[in-house]
């Protein structure tokens, strides 16, 4: 605008200018060279002082910043917790004026962190500020390990394989049994399993190893429950009732299935044959979508992971994606990863492990599917991280005591169907907002 008005101001002045000298600037293609050079030099001219007159209303501008009164007392200590819930104001215990923005602070990522902001001040000065806040963690890795630890003589297996040791944070605790035993001797070892984090938070478990002859091996059979008395308890008007189904179903009659009156279906779609090996497509996949989508029964899928990186979570996604393209997908598609009796092999922390989860649920979402992760309480409680993912919770009990939010609930796995005839099946219930 200010450019435009100086171009007009320039030729203004030519206008006079002609006025006053057009007889000399009319004769011919001189005149008009004339004409142009000089429009030209006006031109140059005030825009060069234009931009003289800007430069210095920048300078005065901050000076005038530099000399603002600042009063900003920060927290004490200047330090917040690793994935906390912090705003820039709760940084602040007093400032001089008022902030511009209050924004969340990320706190992913642990260490010194730069923080830029900008405020009024007293003296309604816009001014830019920038401090740094240390980001910690406090709190020390996980040990799943009971009293009493059993394993039978002469096993080929390595207790630190056996006996999760996971941090919150850190990919590679520092992770030991301390005291002496002998595996190949029957008896019991007073030990204690020590867990250290890069922080430098320590976790210490004593515990008694059992070294026995053999491990007698307990198999009972729990009964199986009629799909139709689950129905009936669990469904209201908030509540939808399905199943979630794999090869494990063997073939199934989804007309049957149908006028059981079931309302949605979770199938899997596939996994991979184990950590950083390939991928395998559930034999009965194919078969199943096609035949609940013929049947009218909304479906959606899941997908069994190793990962152990961001990156394979979202390879994982596109592997699912590439897999689904020909289909109608109605429903969520869910991240389920279940490798806990060999976390350790996976070298990575829960966090990395949420962000592998995270990866996967966002790539699938940028496709336009929805994402979901799928976990038992007790891995939702003591493991997962989530923030944002929707979830579906599996839970074994007639009335479940997590506190978490969840989208659906897997109540068992011992539902008796008709028209599934294989084993039993997965019952769900899905909640209407």
């Amino acid at each position: 605008m200010a450019t435009r008005v100086l171009v007009y101001m320039a030729f203004d002045f030519l206008d006079f200018f002609i006025e006053k000298n057009g007889d000399k600037m009319k004769n011919g293609i001189n005149g008009i060279i004339n004409y142009l050079m000089i429009g030209l030099f006006i031109c140059v001219l005030l825009l060069g002082i234009y931009l003289g007159i800007n430069k210095y209303l920048k300078y005065k501008e901050q000076e005038r910043i530099k000399n603002a009164i600042v009063k900003i007392e920060f927290i004490d200590p200047l330090e917040v917790k690793f994935n906390s819930d912090i705003l820039l104001s709760d940084l602040i215990k007093s400032i001089n004026g008022d902030i511009l923005n209050d924004f969340n602070i990320d706190t992913s990522v642990v260490g010194k962190k730069e923080i830029k902001f900008e405020y009024i001040n007293e003296e309604n000065i816009k001014v830019p500020y920038k401090f740094y806040v240390n980001i910690i963690d406090d709190i020390a890795p996980s040990v799943w390990l009971g009293n009493n630890y059993k394993i039978e003589k002469g096993s080929n297996k390595d207790l630190m394989d056996l006996i999760v040791c996971a941090d919150n944070y850190d990919d590679h605790p520092k992770c030991a049994i301390i005291g002496e035993y002998d595996i190949n001797v029957i008896g019991n070892y007073p030990l204690v399993f020590e867990a250290v984090d890069f922080s430098g938070n320590k976790t210490e478990k004593k515990f008694t190893l059992q070294v026995v002859n053999k491990i007698s091996s307990s198999s009972s059979k729990s009964s199986s429950i009629p799909f139709r008395s689950l129905y009936n308890e669990y469904k209201k008007d908030n509540t939808k009732i399905g199943i979630d189904v794999s090869r494990w179903q063997g073939d199934i009659d989804f007309q049957k299935v149908k006028e059981e009156n079931v309302e949605f279906v979770f199938i899997k779609v596939g996994g991979q044959n184990g950590l950083g090996k390939d991928y395998y497509i559930d034999s009965k996949f194919k078969q199943n979508i096609e035949g609940f989508k013929k049947v009218g029964i909304p479906v959606g899928l899941y997908f069994y992971s190793y990962a152990n990186s961001v990156k394979q979570g979202r390879e994982d996604a596109l592997w699912v994606i590439d897999q689904i393209k020909d289909y109608e997908i109605d429903l969520p598609i869910a991240f389920d990863w279940e490798n806990w009796s060999s976390y350790n092999r996976f070298k990575m922390s829960f966090n990395t492990l949420t962000k592998a989860s995270e990866a996967f649920i966002d790539t699938i979402e940028k496709a336009g599917y929805q994402g979901m992760l799928y976990s038992s309480k007790n891995y939702l409680e003591n493991a997962w991280q989530r923030k944002k993912s929707s979830v579906w919770l599996a839970h074994y009990t007639s009335k479940t005591n997590y506190n978490g939010d969840y989208v659906c609930w897997q109540r068992t796995n011992l539902a008796k169907i008709n028209g599934i005839t294989g084993n039993t099946v997965d019952f769900d219930i899905c909640y209407i907002k």
